[in-house]
């Protein structure tokens, strides 16, 4: 089914189209003019308007003291800039595949240009791989208009984000629309790479968002992760309860 819209921009590079659209209340991106790659409200420019984008920010809950943060896969930048605007002091790395999504990210989407906003313009798991950056907090989100990319289900792409995290850093993952047998294997990689130290949920609509923890399992109470929620929520405007309550459903509060 085509996106609804108006087409305002489009540009072609060795690895397809990239498009641009236009509704009353929306701007989105898209690389087949039928999936959303990200979406922003226009009344809204800098929130966060996908749910899978929400609940990733859950991974903030986890984090004592967030001074910097990587984000595989720009997009339209939805992530970038919740987070730039939210975090004045907030270092943020981002790793984009195509430069053409980049240069629509910032001049569609008002991906700001920023000392302390770093746009990469490389392959995931090789930016990874070489990276001598250490971060709080790495969300990996990538995907193409075929669906999640496989380097996201690698092992040695898991391990090299674990080696960039700082102490108490998080990985948090966006699984979505994976193919029969793949979400279970990419479990088990987890499992694996990040020795059990894994929470997740699903949330409607059917994306598994995966909190995989560097040092050891946070020790949380309900109330410490209630209050959590309703702090980060007055600084990025986003209803992060709804996502605490589903994390409650875990065992490992305290």
């Amino acid at each position: 089914m085509d996106i609804k819209g108006t087409c305002i921009a489009s540009v072609t590079d060795e690895h397809g189209p990239v498009y641009v659209y236009q509704t009353k209340k929306n701007l989105i991106l898209s690389f087949d003019g039928k999936i959303y790659q990200s979406c922003i409200k226009l009344d809204n420019i800098n929130g966060l308007s996908l749910a899978y984008t929400q609940a990733m920010m859950a991974a903030l809950f986890f984090i004592p003291h967030l001074k910097t943060a990587m984000i595989m896969g720009l997009g339209a930048g939805s992530i970038a800039k919740s987070l730039y605007h939210a975090f004045p002091a907030l270092t943020i790395h981002t790793v984009e595949y195509r430069q053409a999504v980049a240069d629509m990210a910032i001049k569609y989407f008002e991906v700001p240009v920023s000392e302390r906003l770093f746009i990469h313009i490389d392959d995931a798991a090789n930016y990874m791989k070489k990276t001598q950056i250490k971060t709080d907090v790495i969300f990996s989100d990538l995907y193409s208009s075929e669906g999640m990319e496989s380097d996201q289900v690698q092992s040695s792409y898991l391990r090299d984000c674990k080696n960039a995290l700082t102490f108490d850093g998080v990985l948090v993952l966006n699984i979505c629309h994976t193919k029969v047998g793949q979400r279970e294997a990419f479990d088990q990689l987890l499992e694996k790479e990040f020795a059990g130290k894994i929470l997740s949920f699903i949330i409607e609509g059917g994306n598994k968002i995966v909190f995989a923890f560097n040092n050891k399992m946070p020790v949380l109470s309900e109330d410490e992760l209630l209050a959590k929620a309703h702090t980060l929520q007055k600084s990025i405007n986003v209803p992060m309860t709804r996502y605490a309550e589903l994390l409650f459903n875990q065992k490992w509060l305290v």
